[in-house]
């Protein structure tokens, strides 16, 4: 079992020991060995934090079997971030467990059934976003408006967007689908224009 952790501060009484203990008493009642992702200080708006990514990265290796958190919003403060993180976790199989998020337990048939619709949901979402998007597309095509490769003019207004939406939590292909930009090419101009840090996590790929 991996343990998931997170405070955004250690001032204000914040303390991540306490989310910790918790989380080792229960896996410890499971008979779970765990190893521990902790990001100590990183506020949950962000979505890239080394200990998420290095968890993200494991359950893409095959390394994970379930990840046991002390609560939802302990993953992120955007539910579209938070959707992203359970599909991706859903779909390498691993299983997920929320302890203050009753029915949040996808190691029970009830759970497995709860984790479903929430992908289910985040599925709907993007779908959702891409109508929109095709539909906005369509209607300035009939208006006589560019909709290809953004012009350089508006380059730059695009990759403010853009990173708007994925510091909000939009997955890269729902802001590649919403600004017309290629993802590949999206990831690639916004670490030239130095907007990114570091590369994409398994969960920003999608």
């Amino acid at each position: 079992m991996r343990i998931y952790a997170r405070v955004s501060t250690s001032n204000h009484g914040q303390d991540v020991g306490l989310q910790l203990d918790e989380l080792r008493q229960v896996a410890a009642q499971r008979g779970y060995v765990v190893t521990e992702y902790v990001d100590q200080g990183v506020s949950g708006v962000k979505t890239s934090r080394p200990a998420l990514d290095r968890m993200l990265a494991d359950a893409q290796a095959g390394k994970l079997d379930v990840v046991l958190v002390w609560k939802l919003d302990r993953l992120g403060r955007s539910l579209q971030h938070v959707l992203t993180v359970l599909d991706a976790l859903t779909g390498q199989g691993v299983g997920f467990v929320s302890l203050r998020d009753a029915g949040l337990d996808s190691t029970t048939p009830a759970g497995r059934l709860f984790t479903a619709m929430i992908a289910a949901f985040a599925a709907f979402e993007r779908d959702i976003i891409q109508e929109r998007v095709i539909a906005g597309v369509r209607r300035a095509q009939a208006a006589g408006k560019h909709c290809g490769r953004p012009r350089k003019a508006t380059a730059d207004k695009a990759l403010v967007a853009a990173k708007g939406l994925l510091d909000q939590g939009w997955g890269w292909r729902a802001v590649s689908e919403a600004t017309g930009i290629q993802k590949d090419t999206l990831r690639r101009r916004l670490h030239e224009a130095g907007m990114l840090a570091q590369k994409a996590t398994p969960a920003e790929a999608a």
